[in-house]
């Protein structure tokens, strides 16, 4: 009998130093890896954002990636970043990267092919990243904004193909300013 209530102590002590251990390893990545969604709207104003003297003026389309490594929400859209480098390069858009000052990463594999940018005159006024600007072949921003509206951005729900597909077949297009919902970081501070 009392090796019963030993064996069920035991058992006891088990499940509970278990059910512990599944909660603290719950809590750990739930706080290191899953980011609540907040549903503010966010206004992106280009009307300072200019390109950097090297690449102003005619030329390819030129995209910008505003990238903040420190940023979750860029997962979201990396992978479709990669993707649109990958389909438009060759149709001579130039991919073009800014990160945010005084942080510290390095894009992922996929996206190495885009050229860093040490400045951009107007981006201390971003609102908040990942962010694009796209310029035409004459150098005027055609496009300033986020990827696509909401959590997650891929082709289906991008502002960016439709964008560059026209730049591309020379319709002119002017969207540096707009208003979205999704998951998005300050830039400022």
């Amino acid at each position: 009998m009392k090796t019963r209530i030993i064996k069920q102590l035991c058992t006891a002590i088990a499940l509970l130093v278990g059910a512990v251990t599944l909660w603290q390893a719950y809590s750990t990545f739930q706080a290191r890896y899953l980011r609540p969604f907040d549903n503010q709207a966010t206004l992106f104003d280009g009307s300072q954002l200019q390109l950097p003297a090297e690449l102003a003026g005619p030329g390819p389309i030129r995209v910008v990636h505003f990238w903040d490594p420190a940023c979750p929400c860029n997962v979201g859209n990396q992978q479709h970043l990669g993707d649109l480098a990958n389909q438009f390069a060759s149709q001579g858009v130039s991919f073009h990267v800014l990160q945010k000052p005084d942080s510290h990463g390095q894009l992922p594999a996929n996206l190495t092919a885009l050229k860093p940018l040490a400045s951009m005159p107007g981006s201390e006024h971003l609102p908040a990243s990942p962010a694009v600007a796209i310029w035409d072949r004459q150098g005027h921003l055609a496009y300033f904004g986020p990827y696509s509206e909401g959590a997650v951005c891929n082709a289906s729900n991008s502002f960016i193909e439709p964008i560059l597909k026209a730049l591309l077949d020379g319709r002119q297009v002017n969207a540096s300013n707009t208003l979205a919902v999704g998951c998005y970081c300050p830039w400022a501070g």
